[in-house]
């Protein structure tokens, strides 16, 4: 598919305090569920999982009468799979990226190389996040360079720095700043017209 829109997103934690005094957990909660009600049904959603985000990704799920698994794809590192949020089991289409010698940083880089290899991603959402987030915009600049980045500066967290990797100009920046209204943003930025109607489940 290749229209589809990448979602990176975390609520920070205590590993990493400086991103902690920039979030807003609440934004952040509200971005994801509002990007899921936009996109679901209507375009691909792709995702390196995330224990923070794929709960919230499977509670809007639930509220829609979709067929989901044909809509979003999960990657997740073998190298967490103890980790793994139990929502997992409830999405379909989970890509299971092997873990690679190198531990922890390298499996994570292997997993994203694959995403943004195997896909072609129109649109790309960065909500709060850490350091991992940086480095798939870091990543994904590098790999797809079309591709649209769009942190959404609300939400506080990694956006500021995304903004390194993204090209938005100063109308657009000073959306990402202030509008809350996620659902009216995100049907902009990941062109979804609000007359596009949703494909429904059997």
């Amino acid at each position: 598919m290749k229209d589809a829109i990448f979602l990176s997103a975390s609520v920070p934690d205590q590993k990493s305090p400086s991103f902690i005094r920039e979030a807003d957990a609440i934004a952040v909660a509200s971005a994801v569920r509002a990007l899921i009600f936009v996109i679901l049904g209507r375009k691909k959603l792709i995702w390196g999982g995330h224990p923070s985000i794929t709960p919230m990704i499977w509670s809007v799920a639930q509220m829609l009468k979709t067929s989901y698994e044909d809509w979003v794809t999960l990657y997740q590192s073998t190298y967490f799979e103890d980790e793994f949020p139990e929502q997992n089991a409830n999405f379909k289409n989970v890509e299971l990226v092997d873990k690679v010698v190198g531990g922890r940083d390298a499996s994570l880089c292997e997993m994203r190389s694959r995403m943004f290899r195997e896909n072609s991603f129109s649109t790309a959402i960065f909500i709060g996040g850490m350091r991992g987030t940086l480095d798939e915009a870091k990543l994904l600049s590098e790999l797809s360079p079309e591709t649209r980045l769009y942190p959404i500066l609300s939400t506080g967290g990694a956006t500021e720095e995304v903004l390194e990797y993204s090209n938005v100009n100063d109308e657009t920046r000073l959306r990402l700043e202030t509008d809350v209204d996620y659902i009216l943003l995100f049907h902009d930025l990941c062109n979804v017209p609000f007359e596009l109607d949703r494909v429904q489940a059997d």
